[in-house]
């Protein structure tokens, strides 16, 4: 059996860059060069766009699988994201504006956002939070999760933020790896037109995390000022946010911080086992999320930039606070459903503010074909001028339909391939500059040295294989927090000097990469190892289909046989008939060899509060398998409801 993963789709459609965009686009084709000749000169040249306390003496120190960035040179987060901005005109420009889910608003200026992290970082002061000491964050989308990020960033302190919709039991764990101090939360936060009650969540969670000192509660519920019943307040321990920050003065000193010290420890959510506690320090994180937000998104003064994730995730903490706050932009936040109360409710969003940038991820993106093209054909998007995608590949037809229904084909589209362990965005293409392919996430970004090897780490020059990053890069995850033998052992284990980011890919003749999913979706079917998100991309080319899942199971000949899980577009319905046009589909496009052998219509996919396809839920029931944890599923019903179905059509 060959080492190399095959590949079997082709696309062939190019969009140049608009003659228009690329006349003033902020990239050109020179950072290419510049990073080509002396990668660790163009860092430099990325880093001296911040503001530093004290230079640094030296560029990179690498003890492989060690990084130390920026050697010697000290600064503060919240002072780049902040206080450069309310020295200039910029001071009263807006910096968040804010939509709830019921429908309030505010706006906040940089110079209202500097006085208000200066009250936070003294409110946490006041609680004796000091350098070092890690603070949880659990709360909604609300500007006060960004608003306790840059406070813990201006005082030094290592925030830990977990997403507003993980469980009780999530929420602990994360507090008692990181030894939190001091957890921020609120009383509750909207979703789909209801009240998370996260203050019980939380009380549950540290009723079993004694390093929990101080609890801060931000009110949210609908009472308004001086309505404090919705939430239970442990005299001495919790504190209202509104009311320590109502006696705090707006003025604190930035902490001056090491490029190396610790800005964040961000938890990825692993499906079993315990969860890895990624840490992220200061400088080079900074200038790494600082520079691709400038240059992926062509940011410009006057844009409106909205990236739909959480702050839960690093997508929120990397492009909702830390890249486009210190560049100077306005960034738009919303806390709810992207269809409550109704389906159109991010174009209503993106037609209300101006939307300019535009960053999502494919799993909307599909939900928005399924849902039809006449929701976003009703408002007016004339003044998105970027769009993005973010978080697993995205299927050529769904880039087809985003460029054509969202961007109305004028708006170049920004595939990004990066990870919560990257930082920041690793491969993409410069809007500008690089010609798109649909479901390419094209080249690396200048200074970034991707490599693609077989399954014993020989380079290839094309074809499919696997993704390692062959030289450090400043936005790097430095470890596991308490774990370094996890870190080790996770990333660097299989190949020794480079970095393996679990992702199968494929280079093109051009160059170019095609992401094909974590290699754990790479199934063997009679000899070929063929990865899942081809064939789920030949599945959502049928003009029936919104979104699909395959995953592989036992097969006595082939190895292994294909189960696909599809969901249909509105308008069309389940039949044994589009059950065998779609496996011919597959065939037609790729070829006989990834025919599904089986076929389930569902109208929903068992997803992560993220929006990642839980996979390995559906080969459980593909194999008839007891099913593994549901906690981390948006709708764990789903997965019931789909095993049900399958054994019944399997019967």
């Amino acid at each position: 059996m060959t080492d190399q993963i095959d590949t079997l789709l082709q696309e062939t459609r190019r969009f140049p860059p608009p003659d228009g965009f690329a006349r003033q686009a902020n990239a050109t084709e020179a950072l290419y060069q510049a990073a080509g000749k002396d990668r660790l000169g163009f860092w430099e040249e990325q880093a001296r766009a911040l503001e530093w306390i004290t230079p640094w003496t030296q560029v990179l120190e690498w003890k492989i699988p060690h990084a130390r960035w920026f050697l010697g040179g000290r600064l503060n987060v919240a002072a780049n994201c902040l206080d450069r901005h309310v020295r200039t005109p910029r001071r009263n420009q807006a910096a968040i504006i804010w939509e709830g889910e019921p429908g309030d608003r505010r706006t906040i200026t940089y110079w209202e956002l500097h006085r208000e992290v200066g009250r936070a970082a003294n409110a946490l002061k006041q609680l004796g939070v000091k350098k070092g000491d890690r603070v949880a964050i659990y709360l909604p989308m609300i500007p006060e999760a960004a608003i306790a990020m840059l406070a813990c960033a201006r005082i030094g302190a290592v925030h830990s933020v977990v997403f507003g919709g993980f469980s009780s039991e999530s929420l602990r764990d994360r507090i008692n790896d990181a030894q939190a101090v001091c957890l921020i939360t609120a009383d509750g936060g909207y979703r789909r037109g209801a009240m998370l009650p996260l203050k019980r969540f939380a009380d549950e969670a540290i009723a079993q995390c004694p390093s929990i000192r101080h609890v801060l509660v931000v009110q949210r519920s609908p009472g308004g000022a001086g309505d404090e019943s919705f939430a239970n307040m442990t005299e001495g321990r919790d504190h209202w946010w509104h009311r320590l920050l109502d006696l705090a003065s707006p003025h604190c000193p930035a902490e001056p911080m090491d490029a190396e010290d610790l800005l964040f420890i961000l938890y990825t959510s692993g499906t079993t086992g315990k969860p890895k506690g990624i840490v992220h320090t200061t400088g080079g994180y900074l200038t790494q999320v600082a520079s691709t937000t400038r240059y992926v998104f062509d940011l410009k003064e006057g844009d409106v930039f909205w990236c739909t994730a959480d702050v839960g995730w690093v997508t929120g903490h990397s492009y909702v606070v830390y890249g486009p706050l210190a560049n100077g932009a306005t960034v738009l936040m919303y806390e709810g459903a992207p269809d409550w109360p109704e389906r159109d409710r991010f174009w209503k969003l993106v037609a209300r503010y101006g939307v300019t940038i535009f960053y999502t991820a494919p799993t909307a993106i599909r939900a928005f074909m399924k849902w039809g093209e006449e929701l976003p054909a009703k408002h007016d998007l004339s003044t998105l001028r970027l769009l993005g995608t973010v978080g697993e590949p995205i299927n050529p037809e769904a880039w087809m339909w985003y460029h054509r229904n969202i961007g109305r084909e004028r708006c170049p589209i920004v595939d990004t391939w990066w990870q919560t362990e990257t930082g920041g965005i690793m491969i993409t293409a410069l809007p500008g500059v690089v010609t798109t392919k649909p479901g390419s996430a094209t080249i690396p970004f200048p200074g970034i040295s991707a490599q693609l090897v077989d399954q014993k780490g020989v380079p290839l020059p094309k074809g499919g294989g696997l993704l390692v990053l062959s030289e450090p890069w400043p936005g790097m995850l430095r470890t596991i927090y308490g774990d370094d033998q996890r870190y080790h052992d996770t990333y660097w284990s299989r190949f020794g000097d480079k970095y393996f980011a679990g992702d199968g890919a494929k280079l093109d003749e051009d160059g170019y990469w095609w992401i094909l999913g974590r290699v754990d979706d790479v199934l063997n079917v009679a000899g070929h190892r063929i990865g899942t998100m081809e064939i789920e991309s030949a599945l959502v080319d049928h003009p029936a289909v919104a979104e699909a899942a395959v995953v592989g199971k036992t097969h006595e000949l082939k190895g292994q046989a294909l189960a696909a899980f599809v969901t249909l577009k509105e308008g069309h319905q389940p039949s044994a008939s589009l059950k065998d046009e779609l496996k011919e589909h597959v065939a037609r496009k790729i070829g006989a060899i990834a025919r599904p052998d089986d076929v389930l219509f569902s109208a929903d996919l068992p997803k992560t509060r993220s929006g990642k396809i839980m996979r390995r839920l559906l080969k459980d029931i593909a194999e008839g398998r007891a099913l593994g944890d549901t906690t981390t599923l948006a709708d764990p019903g789903v997965v019931s409801r789909l095993k049900d179905q399958y054994e019944s059509e399997e019967g």
